[in-house]
C-alpha cells in the first residue's frame, strides 16, 4: 500500500485521477448525453463542389478560405441580378461565405431552409425510416419553419449532421456595437432555441442582450449575433473534455469576425464549452474585438488571463448554483481545460451574476449577469459591478 500511495502522490498524478473520477461520474449520472451523427450526405459539400467548378462573366467563383476581404470584392464586382442568381443557384455556399453581403447571405439561408424544410416534411412521412427517424425529420421541419418565420436573419445554416445555424438581431452592417453569443455543449439546429426559458438557448441569449441594450440606449447602433456556428461537443464526455472541437471552432469565430464591419467594436459572450473556443481562439482574434467574457466556464486553456495573449478585456463569472464549479479545472495530457477563469489567480475581472440559476441561466431577465453584460456590450465599463459588489475597472 505503501507503493500506491507514494505513487499518486504527485500533484499531476493527482490531477489525471481526478479528472477520471469525474468523467466517470458524469458518464454514469446521466450528465453525458449520447446523440448519434445524422447519417447521410453533406449537401454543403455537394454544393461547394459545384460552386468551385462554375463561373460569372468569366471568372471563376472565389473560393471560402480565399478570405473575407477578397470574396467581399468579388461580390463588390458583380451586377444585382448576378448576386442574386448565385445565391439562388448556390444558397448553402453564398449563407455562409464570409465577406458575401449581409443582405444576400439572409436572402441565401431562406432559400436553403426551405428547400431543407420540404426535404424534412417529407421525410417525416417515409416509410423508409424508423420511427425515430421519422421524429427527427420532424422536429428539423419544425425548426426549419421556425427559422424562415417572420423576418428572421439568418447569418449562416447548414444542415449537415447535427447543423449549424447563426442568427442576427439587429442591424448587423450599421452596427457600430457587436456581440457575439458562443454557445457550449449540445448546441445544434435543434437546440439552437427553446419555446420555454428561451434564455437558455442560444436564440434566447441573443435576443434578451440585444433587448436590454435597446432598453438601456435605445439610440445605440448595436447587433447581437447568436452564433451556433461550429460543431459543439455531444454531451459532457470526452470531447467536452479536449481542445479539438475548440480550435476547430476557433478558427470558424475568427473567420466570422474578420467579416464583420470594420468599425463595429465587437464583444464576445462564451458559455460553458464555448469559453475554451474563445481561449484557444483568443491570441488571433482581430483587434475590433474589445471584450471577451465566459460564464459557466471550465477554463479556456490557459493558466492566467496574460496567457491567452489578447488585447481583449477578459471578463469572468459563475453563479453558486452552476454544477461547472464541481468540475475540477485543470489540465493533464490534453484532458481539461485549465484554470479556473473566476479564480483572484487566473487574473479576469470576475464580474456579479446574482440572480442566475443553473449552468444555462445567465440571461434571464432580473440578474446581475444580463446587466453586466449589456454594460460590457455597450462599453460602459464604470458601471460593470464585481462579484465583491464594488465597481470593475476597465
Amino acid at each position: 500500500m505503501g507503493f500506491v500511495d507514494e505513487r499518486f502522490s504527485s500533484p499531476s498524478l493527482r490531477a489525471l485521477l481526478a479528472l477520471a473520477v469525474v468523467f466517470v461520474m458524469l458518464a454514469t449520472t446521466g450528465w453525458t448525453a449520447l446523440h448519434s451523427s445524422r447519417a447521410g450526405s453533406d449537401p454543403r459539400a455537394t454544393a461547394l463542389t459545384a460552386w468551385l467548378k462554375d463561373s460569372v462573366g468569366g471568372r471563376s467563383l472565389p473560393k471560402p478560405e480565399a478570405g473575407a476581404d477578397a470574396v467581399a470584392h468579388f461580390f463588390a464586382t458583380l451586377s444585382p441580378a448576378q448576386r442574386q442568381r448565385l445565391a439562388v443557384r448556390y444558397p448553402l455556399v453564398v449563407g455562409n461565405l464570409n465577406g458575401a453581403p449581409v443582405a444576400l447571405r439572409y436572402a441565401a439561408n431562406r432559400h436553403a431552409l426551405a428547400t431543407a424544410e420540404l426535404r424534412e416534411a417529407q421525410r417525416s412521412h417515409s416509410d423508409l425510416l424508423t420511427f425515430e427517424g421519422r421524429q427527427d425529420a420532424a422536429g428539423r421541419a419544425e425548426r426549419y419553419a421556425s427559422l424562415l418565420s417572420g423576418d428572421r436573419q439568418i447569418l449562416a445554416f447548414d444542415p449537415t449532421g447535427r447543423g449549424r445555424v447563426a442568427e442576427v438581431f439587429g442591424d448587423l452592417a450599421a452596427a457600430d456595437r457587436v456581440s457575439v453569443i458562443v454557445p457550449g455543449v449540445d448546441t445544434d439546429v435543434l437546440s439552437f432555441e427553446r419555446t420555454v426559458e428561451e434564455y437558455r438557448a442560444p436564440v434566447g441569449m441573443a435576443s434578451a442582450l440585444y433587448a436590454a441594450e435597446r432598453t438601456v440606449r435605445p439610440s445605440a447602433h448595436t447587433a447581437v449575433i447568436a452564433w451556433a456556428d461550429y460543431t459543439t461537443p455531444s454531451g459532457v464526455g470526452l470531447d467536452a473534455s479536449t481542445g479539438e472541437l475548440a480550435e476547430a471552432g476557433a478558427k470558424r469565430l475568427n473567420a466570422l469576425l474578420a467579416a464583420l464591419p470594420a468599425r463595429s467594436q465587437v464583444s464576445l459572450f462564451c458559455h460553458s464549452y464555448g469559453s475554451v473556443l474563445c481561449g484557444v481562439a483568443a491570441s488571433h482574434l482581430p483587434a475590433s474585438v474589445t471584450d471577451v467574457a465566459v460564464f459557466g466556464s471550465p477554463g479556456m486553456r490557459a493558466e492566467h488571463a496574460a496567457d491567452l495573449h489578447t488585447t481583449a478585456r477578459v471578463w469572468a463569472t459563475r453563479d453558486s448554483t452552476d454544477w461547472i464549479g464541481d468540475v475540477p479545472h485543470l489540465e493533464f495530457a490534453g484532458l481539461g481545460h485549465g484554470a479556473d477563469p473566476v479564480s483572484r489567480a487566473f487574473g479576469a475581472r470576475v464580474i456579479a451574476a446574482t440572480g442566475a440559476q443553473g449552468h444555462a441561466g445567465y440571461f434571464q431577465q432580473g440578474t446581475a449577469s444580463l446587466a453586466n453584460f449589456t454594460r460590457i456590450a455597450l462599453g460602459a465599463y464604470g458601471s460593470v459591478t464585481c462579484a465583491s459588489g464594488s465597481a470593475c475597472t476597465a
